[in-house]
């Protein structure tokens, strides 16, 4: 059986793949959650088994999935310990939160963190897998089956999550303040705004898709800028306002407070 400790947005959309996905029955899916309007919710929309108890889901559940705050992980965990053992897979999917902390508090190694971001809820989502040695591939198999129920997945060093976290899980923040942005300008330029979000939204979607099949940022760049043209003349712009440093500092930063949230730990 597979639990969710925590039956919030990123959940909601894990359990709404599963679901769509053959590979999972809706029976094997219990979920924990404080809020009776939202085991309600999940009840019906969904048709799992919910319950109050964090216990009960660490107790019938051989794959656990923490999906809580990370501000509210520690107590959560001194709540579910001593059910733990090395037979059951605990998954993370909090930002900030390392193996060590885990490990320790669940005196298992039998843990791994994802970094799945916002997308998900439709089934677009980015999802990176970071694991210990300890697990076989067919541990690793449902997992990575989990995750693809919503989108992409890839594995990479714990090392690198604070980064990702950046990345992937702030980086649809960041599109979207772009986006905003777009659309700002087409208003200033005489557009209405609903006719400005659909411009900017559907140039975005249709750059990702060329992105996404393989061309590269560049490729794509130079296609449409023509000499002394439109495009041209805005990518003047973005270099003399330093746009591009302006994004990797934005990324370092975010990656920054990852750290320091995975610190205070």
């Amino acid at each position: 059986m597979i639990g969710f400790i925590g039956g919030g947005n990123m959940a909601e959309a894990l359990i709404k793949g599963m679901i769509q996905d053959s590979r999972f029955k809706i029976q094997d899916i219990l979920v924990s959650e404080p809020k009776g309007e939202r085991r309600e919710y999940l009840q019906q929309t969904y048709g799992i088994k919910t319950t109050v108890s964090n216990r009960e889901v660490a107790s019938l559940c051989n794959i656990i999935i923490l999906a809580v705050k990370p501000q509210n992980m520690d107590k959560v965990l001194d709540e579910i310990a001593d059910l733990i053992t090395d037979e059951k897979t605990m998954i993370s999917i909090a930002a900030g939160i390392t193996f060590s902390y885990l490990q320790k508090k669940l005196n298992t190694k039998k843990i791994i963190r994802v970094m799945p971001n916002t997308p998900a809820i439709i089934q677009e989502g980015m999802s990176v897998i970071s694991l210990c040695e300890c697990f076989s591939g067919s541990d690793m198999s449902t997992v990575r089956e989990i995750f693809m129920s919503v989108g992409k997945v890839i594995t990479l060093p714990e090392k690198y999550m604070n980064a990702v976290t950046a990345l992937s899980g702030s980086g649809s923040a960041f599109i979207a303040f772009f986006i905003e942005a777009m659309v700002e300008g087409g208003v200033n330029m005489g557009l209405q705004r609903d006719d400005a979000l659909t411009l900017a939204v559907q140039t975005s979607l249709g750059a990702s898709k060329l992105l996404d099949g393989g061309m590269s940022p560049l490729k794509l760049r130079e296609m449409v800028t023509s000499p002394g043209g439109t495009t041209a003349e805005g990518l003047r712009v973005f270099e003399s306002r330093g746009l591009k440093g302006i994004v990797v500092d934005a990324v370092e930063a975010a990656t920054k407070r990852a750290e320091e949230l995975g610190k205070k730990q």
